[in-house]
């Protein structure tokens, strides 16, 4: 009795949703998705750094003001996120154990990477950004050294 109307209730209920990112064996994986967030968190603290306040008194500038801030922050964070989650997926994902003995700083490279992420998310910080890019540029290398191919850094910005 108990077990049918557990059963009749879970079949009444919707499923749940599940998420996940390819981890099927698709085999497709590029840092370029990592580098092109990673450019929008520079991008995003370079115009955070740009602007100016409006002079006080202003209400309809200040709202402008506050408005493009907000908007810029959250960019900012959202593409340090996704930087991290493009980052730690190349990490746990592509990069196998055999790849360390090429590689012995694989780890503490993307340790640091994603640490960046996580430091650009809640700063405004330039050197930062930077520093971010700069790791993203060297997993690219990494990336495709360990497909015995060679690939271009290059930027959008």
């Amino acid at each position: 009795m108990l077990r049918s109307a557990l059963s009749a209730l879970a079949s009444a209920l919707p499923a749940p949703v599940a998420e996940a990112h390819c981890d099927g064996p698709c085999g497709v994986y590029d840092p370029a998705s990592a580098r092109v967030a990673a450019e929008a968190v520079l991008s995003m603290t370079k115009k955070l750094k740009a602007m100016e306040a409006p002079a006080a008194g202003d209400a309809a500038a200040l709202a402008a003001y506050n408005n493009t801030f907000g908007r810029y922050v959250a960019i900012k964070e959202e593409e340090a996120q996704k930087t991290k989650k493009e980052l730690l997926i190349l990490w746990t994902d592509y990069f196998k154990p055999d790849h360390l003995a090429t590689f012995p700083d694989l780890h503490d490279t993307f340790w640091k990477a994603a640490k960046l992420c996580s430091a650009c998310k809640v700063n405004i910080d330039q050197a930062k950004a930077e520093e971010l890019m700069a790791a993203v540029e060297k997993i690219h290398g990494m990336f495709w050294q360990s497909k015995g191919r060679s690939d271009a850094w290059v930027t959008a910005s």
